[in-house]
């Protein structure tokens, strides 16, 4: 296999791999978000001092705003996210997670962002989004036969509609806020547009932090553990989560690969949460769940890379 596409695929294992981190590493939400987003800040600050300034890439006031912004959002998403996996376990909160923020994400770039412009694109969007929804209902099929396995009740959707909002807004504030021109267009394009996201890492990582210490304090009242050992620990989760954040910039800039296939790949995630949690964490699942799960695992793949490459069909 191709060395460049190896690397693209990086991202999927690390990213896919947080839940299975997080959950060996130990803690209670507050602290799995509070430790993540300090391993974060680390990369994040290294990504700043080493590489954005040294580059001369503009860090402007609205670059700033555009990642405290989406730093702040995205501790409220890793939030929930956390409260969803201990809630229903990683098998089956990964899956749902990603599913469900490839449906907005797709729905926001094609509403809010105008990304999808012709009758074509709508058409392949449209079913892609399906195949995403019908992956999403086979991987939650309950197992009627075992009392005790994880379940989606009302605690659970609630987790994840935030869980999503919130990586939703994290993802799409810098290309809305370069969108509606509160940063203009030589600085959003500057570089394939890699300069700009490149140079948002490091303020959006103290807009994590921030918006971490925020949750912790007012919303889970944990500010007394806030720096027990479980949350040192979860350093490594950040880091984990901030590797493929390396790898995915590299890719995207590679132009044997290009942002296209870079974020389509990525989406690979879910197959390592999914099996990860199974095989790994020991989850339970029945002969029955594992084959609704590899069918709607397929599904969700097979959506996300078409909604990846869905720009082929302008």
């Amino acid at each position: 296999m191709d060395f460049a596409i190896i690397m693209a695929l990086l991202p999927a294992l690390f990213w896919g791999s947080v839940g299975l981190v997080s959950t060996k590493m130990g803690g209670s939400a507050a602290q799995q978000t509070f430790g993540m987003s300090a391993g974060a800040l680390i990369f994040g600050l290294i990504t700043m001092f080493g590489f954005v300034i040294p580059n001369g890439f503009y860090m402007g006031t609205e670059v700033w705003v555009v990642g405290l912004l989406s730093g702040l959002v995205w501790a409220m998403g890793m939030a929930f996210q956390f409260m969803l996996f201990k809630q229903m376990g990683v098998s089956l909160g990964v899956p749902l997670s990603t599913a469900g923020q490839i449906i907005m994400n797709a729905l926001l770039a094609a509403t809010l962002l105008g990304e999808w412009t012709s009758m074509a694109m709508w058409i392949v969007g449209v079913v892609s989004i399906i195949l995403v929804v019908t992956g999403a209902i086979f991987i939650s099929k309950p197992d009627k036969a075992d009392a005790t396995a994880a379940k989606i009740d009302s605690k659970s959707i609630f987790y994840l509609i935030m869980s999503t909002a919130g990586f939703m807004l994290y993802f799409i504030f810098p290309n809305f806020l370069a969108k509606i021109g509160y940063v203009s267009e030589e600085v959003r394009s500057a570089g394939n547009g890699l300069n700009y996201m490149t140079a948002i890492v490091g303020p959006q990582a103290i807009g994590q932090v921030i918006g971490a210490i925020i949750i912790v304090l007012f919303v889970f009242r944990e500010g007394k553990t806030m720096f027990d050992k479980p949350s040192w620990k979860n350093l490594i989760t950040g880091l984990v989560w901030a590797l493929g954040n390396i790898f995915m910039f590299a890719s995207a800039a590679n132009p044997h690969v290009g942002q296209t296939i870079a974020t389509t790949l990525s989406q690979l995630n879910i197959i390592v949460g999914t099996f990860g949690g199974i095989y790994f964490l020991h989850e339970k699942k029945s002969s029955t769940q594992m084959k609704a799960i590899v069918i709607g695992t397929i599904l969700v793949v097979i959506g996300a890379m078409i909604i990846g490459n869905i720009h082929a069909f302008a």
